[in-house]
């Protein structure tokens, strides 16, 4: 494994970390508490080091199963977790952003989590109006002097929103959590330099494209109902899949696997920290985290680092 500083946060972090949206039931499977153990028991022997999880995994759900599952080893992880949203059942979500609403939320995710402390606390996915509350950075910056917060983040949505990423330093945020991966680059042209340019770490999420890149799905085939992805326009599915079909064929080295390259891919971008793929088993585990193993050249990118 590798590990590089998460912006000014100074937190190293493994470069594979643990995306556990899945861990919620909201992917297609549940999962228990053995099964989450053995996920996370084997991501710590091969290095990784980073969990990134929220509030609306399911009610805490996500939050609860991890801190069961690391309980007597919190000093060896580094835990992300966001606010901003109430779980009210499958892919049911209620917004709530008062510095109120925020606080206990904080408290139920610390309580779940099982911890005194997160490592990084983001806000989730939330519109310019709710991220413009001085009120609320206010509280939060309250909870870093408290200790209750090491590090603020944000978790911006779309992909695009340079409003929020260009204000981090103001609100007191280290680092930047975006969706970025070969199927969907447009971080690139503003959100990643602007991360650059302050010294923010960035967490690159959704990196295998919900799964497109994970190598397993062809052209016509189709998600279980309970599965988030069900969700996604036809059209969409088609166009992703013939797309991975082409990178297949076309820029995947031989004898690399597509999950471990699309990975290591975002990787070489010199503004990406970590990247924070979904994992449900203990073998998706190992080829996440073979990424931190390839020595890849982007041509895209002739300044990209290594390592």
């Amino acid at each position: 494994m590798k590990y590089r500083r998460l912006g000014r946060t100074e937190l190293e972090v493994s470069v594979v970390g643990v995306g556990t949206w899945q861990f919620g039931g909201e992917w297609g499977m549940a999962f228990d508490q053995a099964s989450v153990n053995r996920i996370l028991g084997r991501a710590q022997e091969l290095g990784i080091n980073l969990i990134d999880t929220a509030e609306c995994y399911g009610d805490h759900l996500s939050e609860a199963l991890i801190g069961e599952a690391i309980k007597g080893q919190r000093e060896q992880w580094i835990i992300a977790t966001k606010f901003g949203h109430r779980f009210n059942g499958h892919l049911d979500r209620d917004e709530a952003w008062t510095p109120e609403a925020v606080r206990e939320q904080l408290e139920a995710s610390l309580r779940a989590l099982q911890t005194d402390y997160v490592d990084l606390y983001q806000f989730h996915s939330g519109p310019n109006e709710a991220f413009d509350q001085p009120e609320l950075w206010e509280m939060l910056n309250d909870q870093v002097r408290a200790g209750k917060i090491r590090h603020l983040g944000l978790s911006i949505s779309p992909n695009t929103n340079t409003y929020q990423t260009l204000r981090a330093s103001e609100v007191g945020a280290g680092a930047i959590q975006v969706v970025y991966n070969r199927l969907d680059r447009a971080a690139e042209v503003e959100v990643l330099p602007a991360c650059q340019e302050q010294d923010l770490g960035v967490l690159a999420r959704v990196p295998l494209a919900s799964g497109f890149l994970s190598g397993k799905y062809q052209p016509g085939d189709r998600f279980a109902p309970n599965d988030v992805r069900a969700r996604f326009k036809e059209d969409r599915v088609r166009q992703n899949l013939e797309e991975v079909e082409r990178i297949r064929a076309m820029e995947l080295p031989p004898g690399v696997d597509m999950a471990s390259w699309a990975l290591a891919w975002c990787l070489m971008h010199p503004a990406v920290t970590c990247v924070i793929p979904g994992m449900k088993s203990v073998e998706q585990v190992e080829a996440n985290a073979r990424a931190a193993e390839l020595d890849l050249v982007r041509v895209d990118h002739p300044h990209a680092v290594n390592g």
